[in-house]
């Protein structure tokens, strides 16, 4: 799928996930020097798992 294509798609969905303060503190901190969303780096892990792991 296209990069053209993942921007028409709608974000209608959230997931709430738990993690320890520490951790997401970190990954915050990570994402701002990389000039990154937490947000941006969840979504391109969930695609990447998916496109790994689901039907072949």
């Amino acid at each position: 799928m296209s990069e053209k294509n993942n921007k028409k798609k709608k974000k209608n969905s959230q997931m709430i996930i738990r993690i320890n303060d520490e951790e997401r503190a970190q990954f915050i901190e990570l994402c701002e020097e990389l000039d990154t969303s937490a947000a941006r780096e969840v979504r391109h892990f969930i695609r990447e798992f998916i496109a790994k792991h689901g039907e072949k």
